[in-house]
């Protein structure tokens, strides 16, 4: 099994600041530390705001993608 096939996958497209963050949030706190989750945002804001939360939260950003408007994160649960 790879990195990518243990990932979780949480989709806030078309939610607006600040709930792609919160509903991440969320998913975070319910799963194992360690564990990546991949975070699929439409919102402009959440390229400031998901990075921000990860230092604040204490969890790592693998990864931040920007494909067209949607915007790609990995996060690793901390």
């Amino acid at each position: 099994m790879t990195k990518r096939d243990s990932e979780e996958e949480l989709d806030v497209s078309g939610l607006l600041c600040p709930l792609p963050v919160l509903k991440a949030r969320k998913r975070l706190l319910s799963m194992p530390q360690g564990q990546v989750l991949k975070v699929i945002a439409s919102d402009p804001m959440s390229a400031i705001d998901m990075p921000h939360f990860c230092v604040e939260a204490g969890h790592e950003l693998v990864s931040h993608e920007q494909d067209g408007g949607i915007f790609i994160f990995r996060i690793r649960s901390g």
